[in-house]
């Protein structure tokens, strides 16, 4: 709903751990009897599953009442015409702290709350005073609840969940909120995780995951904590992600078009923030408990956690069916909803009164949240609520619901554990880490001994082949030179035969001394070449020993590179058993944690033992509730709020009805005016118009229009007419006594704008009515209020448009539910044209009426052509894009993309919508 004052409104396991709770220091208000003391201290102790995070607490708490502010809205653009003659039925006083709800002009009643926030404070102030305590809470470990309650259209939706994405400061409870918790967390340590649900119609369906609508509660047997473990829970990391998740899930969210509320919520949202931190500085201490174990043991540290969850609850509004107009599937809703908020409020009312019984079995609701009230948490409510006099037992009935939530009290205690997995993992990837250095330096050394084993082969393979080739070389030469040697000796001597032989035969015999001589010669030139021979043999000789000496060498070498390639793979060996002493030492460790963790189970149980000791001869205490807040209905009569109805309510008293209708029949024209005047203000208020009704009084006021010629009394006799037909049953005697002939009638002479709309605003309301519409039509309803715009007078149009969408509403329900056909009768009788034109209207009224209908008349596609035909599609456009509404913004963009005819159009003239 749409209001002034610068906003719109819309109400749309893992291992076990040791665990540790200290308590809260809690700020409450010095007028509140909030009780302060310290419970005894009790060890360490664990929940009933074992499991760390499993949301079970033990130890010591502190008491923390149960946190109430109040917040009123301004009036909206409707308030500001029907309620323009009437004070608001509250006042306030922030200073205080106090709120006045006014019973009558002359008596009120004085209540005090935590905080009273004006229709003028911002969403900034609301957010610190509100929920930012709870934040601060999360944030050191404890859990926290944030909660809406007031009556449907009173601006929860708009307090807990704006976006504010066109605003920056029109930003809500959850955006703020997960941006103090975003600036505080560690993205490396920290973890934090939301879940967004919604409660239809004692239904859980997950609004991250819109096709799981059937989630189951768990609930623990032994310590009571509630679970949804159905539901999605996604990871937050920025801002930008987390308010795209909001975005998704309200766009899931069940809403429809009431009286009371153009975008009623039909469903309660609940937002859960879950949030682990890691405690820097806090290391466990278990290398003191283990003495004796080994050195890795003894250096390990557990690091210290906390986990604790943000509840944040959009509840749907309270409503009243005949206010609302709410039949058929809307008031199986409405039914629904009201049982729920029943049901919370019982168990509110119980732990006010200490009652030892607390039916928090009753509803869904109060077994979700049931931590939230006279549980560990720490709970801020707001109640919000209206200005306006007509809804004075609402807003009576939100105050006392404040009233009894503020003497609640809770036990806050501090969620603390060891997180010995996170401890495990660490080791898991160091040890990894180990193992892969080691077979990584391994496989280097079997590379490098591969390479210098190949190497050593490649060198000695190569020595051995050219010493070979050398050899080769040298033998072949010496033969070579040897036999060349000898074929000379041998030619030499041949020749020197010859010679001996042919000196012998030419000169005969010679003697004997000459003969010796010549050949002890030639045998010495023979001993000398013998000799040279033989050296020359020495020297290969002694290279063939040199060669073989290098082959020696070269053998010895191939040895110690032998020697070098067996120290190796004494090394690799030396290693391997390394590799297997650690894996042997892991397996040692793995043992060293199952034995720790089966001491830490055997502590958990003892501790849980002691702690169930303590409880049974400590004294009795309230379990906590499981859901939030629910509002209780308790009707109260409406009083007056100014003089003039003071006066008139003590003439009614002493005259009596009878007596002052029987003046309206008087033959003076003063009386008659003087005595419709007091009809009027009678019908004003709700309680008197039965009264007015079962006396005659509309047929009086019906005679009068018919009879009197007077302007005075038409427009009187008119604002009382307009007074009755709020109620539906009135309504049908109007139309049924010839209500809207004669309200046509006196339109059509009427010249006073004053009276004009007086008559405008009776034919709107009953405009209102789904089962009078053809009725209204046949007899001239909607030709009078088109007839009236000739005036031009913007109250007397305000009105017209106001009947238009109020009419346009109808016809559109009527369609969807399949009892209406054909075309709109608005367009037969030729109010389209009138729309079109005035759909830029500068007046607001007029302007946000006239786009309401607009979007009713789009809904039925058989209405389509004729609103492309009179240029009614760009104005749609025109509001899906620029309405300052959010509400009918939403509204015509639905509309517009649901409809073929509509987008087959657009598509055609190329308009990207």
């Amino acid at each position: 709903m749409a209001a002034s004052g610068g906003y719109n409104y819309r109400d749309g396991g893992q291992r076990g751990a040791l665990r540790v709770d200290r308590p809260l220091s809690v700020n409450s208000n010095p007028k509140s009897s909030v009780k302060s003391k310290s419970l005894p201290a009790s060890g360490p102790r664990r929940n009933s599953t074992g499991s760390t995070g499993g949301g079970g607490s033990a130890g010591a708490g502190v008491l923390g009442r149960v946190r109430v502010a109040v917040r009123l809205r301004p009036r909206n653009d409707e308030e500001m015409v029907a309620d323009a003659d009437f004070a608001d039925c509250v006042e306030l006083q922030p200073e205080l702290k106090r709120l006045k709800l006014r019973k009558n002009n002359w008596d009120t009643d004085t209540y005090e709350f935590d905080e009273v926030l004006t229709e003028f404070a911002s969403q900034k102030r609301v957010y610190e005073v509100v929920a930012k305590p709870v934040v601060e809470s999360v944030l050191d470990g404890y859990n926290g609840t944030v909660m809406a309650y007031g009556q449907t259209g009173t601006g929860k939706t708009y307090t807990l969940g704006q976006l504010g994405e066109e605003d920056t400061a029109a930003r809500g409870i959850m955006v703020r909120a997960m941006e103090d918790i975003l600036a505080d967390v560690s993205p490396e340590s920290d973890s934090l995780s939301v879940s967004y649900l919604q409660l239809y119609m004692e239904t859980i369906q997950d609004l991250l995951d819109p096709a799981n609508d059937n989630i189951s509660i768990v609930e623990d047997p032994k310590t009571g904590d509630v679970s949804v473990p159905g539901a999605s829970l996604v990871e937050i990391r920025d801002q930008h992600s987390f308010v795209e998740l909001l975005r998704f899930g309200e766009a899931h969210r069940f809403a429809t078009n009431t009286k009371l509320n153009t975008e009623s919520s039909r469903s309660h949202a609940i937002l859960m923030v879950n949030v682990k931190k890691s405690v820097k500085g806090r290391d466990s201490a278990l290398s003191s408990q283990n003495g004796n174990n080994s050195h890795l043991v003894k250096s390990l540290k557990a690091p210290v956690v906390r986990k604790s969850k943000l509840v944040v609850v959009d509840l749907a509004g309270s409503e009243r069916i005949d206010k609302s107009g709410s039949e058929g599937h809307t008031l199986e809703e409405a039914k629904s909803i009201n049982l729920s908020l029943s049901a919370l409020g019982k168990c509110i009312n119980a732990l006010a009164e200490n009652s030892s019984h607390v039916p928090v079995r009753d509803s869904k609701l109060t077994r979700l949240l049931r931590d939230s009230f006279g549980g560990t948490a720490r709970t801020s409510l707001v109640i919000t609520i209206g200005p306006s006099p007509r809804h004075r037992g609402e807003t009576a009935s939100t105050i006392m619901f404040g009233q009894r939530a503020m003497k609640v009290e809770n036990m806050l205690k501090l969620k603390e554990e060891f997180d010995y997995k996170s401890l495990a993992r660490r080791l898991d990837i160091q040890l990894d880490k180990i193992i892969a250095e080691h077979e990584r330096q391994q496989k280097v050394f079997e590379d490098e001994m591969e390479r210098m084993s190949i190497q050593a082969q490649n060198r000695i393979s190569d020595v051995e082949r050219n010493y070979a080739d050398a050899l080769e070389k040298e033998r072949l030469k010496y033969q070579k030179d040897y036999m060349e040697s000898i074929k000379k000796l041998e030619e030499q001597l041949v020749i020197t035969q010859k010679k001996h032989d042919s000196e012998k035969i030419t000169n005969g015999h010679e003697d004997n001394g000459s003969n010796m001589t010549s050949s002890k010669e030639s045998c010495r030139l023979h001993v000398e070449e013998i000799d040279d021979l033989t050296k020359l043999l020495q020297k290969e000789t002694m290279l063939r020993k040199a060669a073989e000496e290098e082959v020696q060498n070269l053998k010895s070498q191939l040895t110690q590179w032998k020697r070098s390639e067996a120290a190796g793979n004494s090394e690799i060996l030396k290693l391997r058993k390394m590799l297997e002493d650690e894996e042997h030492q892991k397996e040692k460790f793995e043992g060293e944690i199952a034995r720790l963790h089966s001491q830490l189970l055997q502590l958990s149980f003892e501790a849980d033992e002691t702690s169930q000791q303590l409880d049974r001869s400590g004294p009795g205490k309230i379990g906590g509730l499981e859901s939030l807040m629910t509002q209780v209905r308790q009707p109260q009569l409406k009083d007056s709020g100014n003089g003039e109805k003071g006066s008139i309510a003590k003439l009614f008293e002493q005259v009596g009805l009878q007596k002052i209708l029987s003046l309206l029949e008087a033959e003076d024209n003063d009386v008659r005016i003087h005595a419709v005047k007091v009809v009027a203000n009678l019908a004003a208020e709700e309680t008197n118009q039965e009264r007015i009704v079962e006396a005659g009084g509309l047929t009086s006021l019906l005679m009068l229009l018919e009879n009197s010629e007077d302007e005075t009394i038409h427009r009187v006799a008119a604002g009382a007419i307009a007074n009755l037909a709020m109620n539906e049953t009135n309504q049908e005697l109007i139309m049924t006594q010839g209500g809207i002939s004669l309200l046509s009638m006196t339109a059509a002479h009427g010249k006073d704008p004053q009276t004009l709309r007086m008559v405008a605003g009776a034919i709107a309301n009953l405009c209102g009515n789904d089962k009078l519409q053809n009725k209204l039509r046949g007899e001239g309803g909607i030709k009078a209020l088109l007839g009236m715009v000739r005036c031009g007078h913007p109250d007397v149009l305000a009105q017209v448009a106001r009947g238009i969408a109020n009419f346009a509403k109808c016809e559109s329900r009527a369609s969807t539910q399949g009892t209406k056909t054909g075309k709109s009768l608005l367009i037969e009788d030729g109010a389209l044209a009138w729309i079109v034109q005035n759909a830029s209207n500068n007046a607001s009224p007029i302007k946000r009426h006239i786009e309401l209908a607009l979007c009713h008349l789009a809904q039925h596609e058989v209405n389509a052509k004729d609103m492309i035909t009179s240029g009614a599609l760009w104005e749609l456009v025109r509001i899906s894009r620029d309405c300052s509404h959010e509400d009918i913004r939403n509204l015509a963009y639905r509309t517009l993309t649901s409809s073929p005819t509509f987008q087959a159009e657009l598509r055609r003239l190329r308009i990207d919508n």
